[in-house]
């Protein structure tokens, strides 16, 4: 039986196992919960966006500056 299914990819479940999961999910946190804790992971992944954004482009600013000074240097 588990050989016909197909292997999830990058170890994301899909298919009957992403069908286990979600009935797990139902009877662990009760339907009602379930888009709750859906809108505050998707709040909680937004910002987690937001921050990774922002600390991307600070990096980005350093290496400007660094580019900058490192030209200046060598004149």
């Amino acid at each position: 039986m588990f050989e016909t299914l197909v292997p999830a990819q990058f170890g994301i479940p899909a298919g009957p196992e992403l069908l286990i999961v979600l009935a797990v999910a139902v009877l662990l946190f009760g339907a009602n919960k379930i888009p709750k804790l859906a809108r505050s992971s998707g709040e909680a992944m937004g910002e987690f966006q937001k921050g990774r954004a922002d600390i991307q482009q600070e990096l980005d600013e350093v290496r400007a500056d660094g580019d900058e000074s490192a030209t200046e240097t060598a004149d």
